[in-house]
């Protein structure tokens, strides 16, 4: 399911499955546009004011969203039960709450600033996204059963947020949390799932001993900041004795420039393959990093599929 898709536009969509027919709103919507190009809706028959199913969607739907979107509703009824196609927040954004209300008890022990909190935790719409959506926030403070975010951030931040499973096959450390957003994933396939990145690498002493005779991996951005902290980690886990394996993006056409918004890591073009130490990485590894530096370029850990760079089918 596609992450920008619109709590509306889903709504919508689920309306449109029940009763076949919806007004014609949001005609600029590029969910509306795909299905319109599909020939999977259209507009009624000698009213134009509507959109009506064709055949086919309702498989289209059942297969792609009607599963997401029971578990996404009956999430934000129980967080608002006035939660209704008025809502503007994203798919995104839902996962996101999801996560936090998974983790609220982590997240409560080291409160940040408003601006702190988006920037880490919305990382995509940075660290002001919350100050420009007060109806996101007030879910999120309803989560964290607090009233307002504190005025400063703790002298220590670090948050263990971890994708438990029964029986772990394998350990990811994700530098980013949107792997964690979407936890059904990792535990079908038996893959524990470690927030560790920026502050929280600290976190990695308390991974338990028993974990280490699984494989370890590391997931993060293909740019600057993610394979520096890489390198931290990896120098962690040699006092371990305990070797890590970088994931090698799914897709390495899904670049981006690192002028991006809400991206501020860069590629030093003054020392050699921008500081980093090529004893730590493939032969491979170090050619896609150099044309990543070459081209100012970065690779998002989200736009990469973790089954994939696990190599699980």
């Amino acid at each position: 399911m596609k992450s920008n898709l619109t709590w509306r536009i889903l709504k919508a969509m689920n309306t449109l499955y029940i009763q076949k027919k919806i007004p014609a709103g949001n005609k600029s919507d590029s969910q509306i546009k795909y299905l319109l190009s599909r020939k999977l809706i259209g507009y009624q028959h000698g009213n134009s004011n509507y959109f009506v199913a064709f055949d086919g969607y309702k498989n289209y739907y059942e297969r792609n969203f009607l599963q997401d979107f029971q578990q996404y509703e009956d999430f934000l009824l129980s967080i608002d039960p006035e939660a209704d196609g008025r809502k503007t927040c994203t798919i995104r954004d839902i996962q996101t709450l999801m996560l936090i209300a998974d983790q609220r008890e982590e997240a409560r022990k080291s409160l940040t600033t408003r601006r702190t909190f988006s920037g880490e935790v919305f990382k995509y719409g940075g660290s002001k996204y919350l100050e420009n959506r007060p109806g996101l926030e007030k879910m999120v403070l309803k989560i964290l059963n607090i009233e307002n975010f504190p005025s400063e951030d703790p002298k220590v931040l670090q948050w263990r947020f971890v994708v438990d499973c029964l029986n772990p096959e394998f350990l990811v450390l994700c530098e980013n949390l949107d792997f964690l957003k979407t936890p059904n994933i990792a535990r079908q396939h038996n893959i524990e799932l470690w927030y560790v990145g920026g502050n929280n690498t600290s976190n990695i002493q308390y991974i338990s001993p028993k974990k280490f005779c699984k494989p370890l991996y590391y997931s993060c951005d293909w740019d600057y900041d993610g394979l520096k902290i890489y390198c931290r980690i990896k120098d962690m886990l040699k006092l371990k004795g305990k070797e890590v394996i970088l994931l090698y993006p799914s897709n390495i056409q899904n670049r981006l420039p690192v002028d991006s918004p809400h991206h501020n890591s860069k590629w030093n073009h003054s020392i050699t393959f921008s500081g980093l130490e090529p004893s730590y990485f493939t032969p491979k590894e170090i050619d896609l990093i150099n044309q990543l530096i070459t081209k100012d370029q970065w690779i998002e850990e989200e736009s990469n599929n973790l089954l994939e760079m696990l190599l699980i089918e």
